[in-house]
């Protein structure tokens, strides 16, 4: 089975790159030292220091190939390509909740960039998937865990 491509924006393959670039460098060569003098505090059975360096290098090494495996499978949006008639990956979109007559601008990005404090949100998520290919004026009711929601498009931009 082919793995999941990852759909990312040019920010979130930067930011990627970032963090893979400062695990590598940096983050290794911390709890490298780290795991050296917990070492060099003789007896490593009852050591707690050695145990948390390592814990800790076990950490960093995962999140390095769980990097490593999403930027593999990267797909980049180029967002000054993107159609801004209908909603996609890579645009801002401005919505009315007709609910609570509220103004909500919302970044469409890829799952691995979701951040909800951020208002980033995935077009794998149920608002993201309804709002994916709609047009400015169009309303869209969203199953959400909270109950149902509707939004009025009020307007569609690049996110950069």
């Amino acid at each position: 089975m082919a793995d999941k491509k990852n759909i990312l924006t040019y920010e979130g393959l930067k930011k990627l790159e970032d963090e893979l670039q400062d695990l590598k460098v940096n983050r290794r060569t911390e709890v490298a030292e780290k795991i050296k003098e917990a070492r060099e505090q003789g007896d490593l059975s009852e050591n707690a220091e050695y145990d948390a360096a390592k814990d800790e290098q076990r950490d960093i090494e995962a999140r390095i190939e769980e990097i490593e495996k999403i930027l593999k499978n990267a797909e980049v949006v180029d967002e000054d390509e993107i159609d801004l008639e209908k909603i996609s990956v890579g645009c801002k979109v401005k919505v009315l909740d007709l609910d609570y007559n509220d103004e909500i601008v919302f970044k469409i990005v890829g799952s691995t960039e979701a951040d909800s404090l951020s208002n980033k949100i995935s077009n794998e998520s149920p608002v993201g998937k309804a709002l994916i290919g709609k047009k400015k004026n169009d309303e869209v009711k969203v199953e959400t865990l909270m109950g149902f929601s509707s939004y009025k498009i009020l307007d569609i931009q690049r996110a950069n």
